[in-house]
C-alpha cells in the first residue's frame, strides 16, 4: 500500500496554483518544514522531505495532476497549471475545507490513491456524494 504525504501534496498543488515562477519542490518542502516546525510538529528527516517533494512532482506530472504551462502563458519548462484531476485532487485534501481528514482517510485507504484509475474512482464517489467522500 503507498503512503503520501498530503500536507507536502497540498503544499505543492497549492504553489502550482499560485505561482506563475519556476516550480521549486525542495525549497516548499523546506517552507513546510518551517511551517510545521513553528507549529510545533516534528518534521522528521528534512533531505528525505525535500526528495519526496521531487518526487511528488514527477508523479504529479507522470500521472496528469499537473502540466507544464503554456508557453502562450508564461510557461518555460519549468512551471506548471493543475490539470482538473489536480484540482480534484485538491479540492479533496484542502486543509481549509471541512472534511478534509475524512477524504484523506479514504485515498489512505486505497492501494495507490494517486494511481489514475484509482483516483478517478474516488473523485468520482466523492463528487456522487456531493463532495465529500
Amino acid at each position: 500500500m503507498t503512503t503520501y504525504n498530503w500536507d507536502l501534496i497540498e503544499r505543492l498543488l497549492h504553489e502550482v496554483q499560485n505561482g506563475e515562477g519556476n516550480f521549486a519542490p525542495r525549497k516548499y518542502a523546506e517552507q513546510e518544514a518551517a511551517d510545521k516546525a513553528t507549529a510545533g510538529e516534528s518534521i522528521g528527516n528534512l533531505d528525505a522531505l525535500k526528495k519526496n517533494a521531487a518526487d511528488y512532482e514527477a508523479l504529479l506530472l507522470k500521472r496528469g495532476f499537473i502540466q507544464p504551462r503554456p508557453e502562450e502563458e508564461g510557461g518555460n519548462g519549468e512551471n506548471f497549471i493543475l490539470t482538473p484531476r489536480g484540482s480534484s485532487l485538491l479540492a479533496l485534501i484542502d486543509s481549509s475545507i471541512p472534511g478534509d481528514a475524512r477524504s484523506r482517510q479514504i485515498l489512505d485507504e486505497q492501494e495507490d490513491a494517486l494511481d489514475e484509475a484509482t483516483f478517478e474512482r474516488v473523485a468520482c464517489e466523492a463528487a456522487n456524494a456531493g463532495g465529500a467522500i
